[in-house]
């Protein structure tokens, strides 16, 4: 297939060497990074996207998003998809899809769950929204920079999916950091910790995947001093999204606003920018109640 990539970051850039190394013809673009090994490097954004059959992009925003699908629809061929895999807000992931529409184009938004190690490794999870014809167009590249792909709806689906997902995430993140440090302080061990709650009802995939005490069950970001797997600015993004679209959608969700709040502390106040966002342990561990 034919593909034009634009936001060459850490992401992007994997994602882009697994297609060409899967046989796709990749044309690149990106106002800083390189293009990988295999990935012909265009001159600007529209002429990656020139005669492209599928035009990816990985971008910051959604506003950044929607002055790139300005400058990339006039140039896609008719029919081709545009196929957006950043995170960003809902509204904009609708009005780039209305956009597409009126150009002649189909638009797939599909945010990805999987971080860098995913994208590297091809086994992101991609969360799609769009017309059924596009996802079925794209599905092969999901198959190769992914291990699971959803169908979650039409335009926004997708991004509705990745902030509700990650909503849950920090949400889930912050419960298990604050259950070891009051751990610590009542003199429970925390492998004793780990052994009970990730086999009983406290059970989740911050405590048993991804644990944020170091030392306590799989290999995770905390054993390598909470260089980033998933950073914890990121987090705090995708957590201002939650709130954004949930104020929109005039929904009541105090844990995803508490959330909010206490990663923006971390990472604007404190030390946590540039750190994994299970270093909210630490965090806890050096605070009392007051």
């Amino acid at each position: 297939m034919k593909v034009g990539f634009i936001g060459l970051g850490n992401m992007g850039a994997p994602m882009a060497a697994n297609l060409v190394a899967a046989g796709h013809q990749v044309t690149g673009f990106d106002l800083a990074a390189p293009c990988p090994e295999g990935v012909a490097k265009a001159p600007s954004a529209a002429e990656a996207a020139r005669g492209a059959e599928v035009v990816i992009t990985m971008l910051p925003n959604g506003a950044i998003l929607r002055r790139v699908a300005e400058e990339i629809h006039p140039a896609m061929a008719p029919g081709a998809v545009h196929l957006d895999c950043s995170t960003v807000d809902v509204d904009s992931a609708r009005a780039v899809a209305e956009a597409a529409q009126a150009a002649g184009l189909a638009a797939v938004d599909a945010p990805v769950s999987g971080g860098v190690g995913g994208a590297q490794g091809g086994t992101l999870t991609f969360m799609a929204g769009g017309p059924e014809a596009a996802f079925a167009t794209v599905s092969p590249l999901f198959d190769v920079m992914g291990q699971k792909a959803v169908h979650c709806g039409g335009a926004g689906a997708g991004q509705a999916a990745k902030i509700c997902n990650n909503m849950i995430l920090g949400i889930t993140m912050i419960g298990t950091c604050e259950a070891f440090a009051l751990a610590d302080k009542l003199g429970l061990d925390r492998q004793k910790m780990f052994d009970v709650v990730s086999t009983s009802s406290g059970y989740s995939w911050t405590m048993n995947a991804y644990c944020p005490a170091p030392g306590v069950g799989p290999t995770s970001p905390a054993d390598n001093g909470y260089q980033p797997g998933f950073a914890a600015e990121l987090m705090l993004k995708d957590l201002r999204l939650s709130q954004q679209a949930a104020e929109a959608a005039d929904a009541d969700t105090p844990l995803g606003q508490a959330a909010t709040a206490l990663y923006e502390t971390f990472v604007e106040s404190e030390d946590g920018k540039g750190m994994d966002f299970s270093a909210m342990l630490p965090r806890f561990e050096k605070r009392g109640r007051g």
